[in-house]
């Protein structure tokens, strides 16, 4: 590697130096023409949100704030919708039951009074035959009384038949006269 000398490190390192030193000139020059801009660019930024970013994150906060209020509201009435079809159900449920149970005490007051016919219909049939039984061993008797006084003349009319002599001649009333 060929040698360098002192001087001309020195020349290249004046000549580097002055360069630096052009740039940071430049870039003085440069950061003291931005000031302005960087002012108006923070005044722009601090006027923006005060007249445009301020009242549009108020009126998001408002729309966030409705929107909650919103869904609460629709959850409460989902709520209160879901508790009145429970109470519906259960109303339609007891109203079955009650509507059941008055079926069935009207079945059971049906069945009873059918049979408090059918035990009265019964004693009276009963009562019949009785009747009739009563009725039928009184004209017994009575036939049998009939026929007792009725065999008695008879017998006496055979028997005067048979003793008395001569023809015998029909009478009148008699069989066969």
């Amino acid at each position: 590697m060929p040698s360098v000398s002192p001087s001309e490190i020195r020349e290249k390192t004046a000549g580097t130096l002055i360069l630096v030193q052009e740039i940071l000139r430049q870039l003085e020059q440069l950061f003291l023409q931005a000031v302005p801009t960087v002012i108006l660019v923070f005044l722009f930024y601090f006027f923006m949100r005060w007249s445009f970013f301020g009242p549009m994150e108020r009126i998001l906060a408002e729309r966030r704030a409705r929107i909650e209020g919103a869904q609460q509201a629709a959850q409460s009435s989902r709520a209160a919708a879901q508790e009145k079809v429970r109470a519906y159900r259960e109303a339609i449920k007891d109203a079955r039951a009650e509507l059941f149970a008055e079926q069935e005490g009207v079945r059971r007051r049906a069945v009873e009074q059918r049979d408090g016919v059918v035990l009265a219909a019964r004693r009276a049939a009963h009562e019949q035959v009785l009747a009739a039984k009563r009725e039928l061993q009184l004209e017994v008797e009575r036939a049998k009384a009939t026929l007792e006084e009725s065999s008695a003349a008879l017998g006496l009319q055979i028997a005067e038949a048979f003793l008395r002599p001569g023809p015998r001649e029909p009478r009148e009333g008699a069989p066969g006269a």
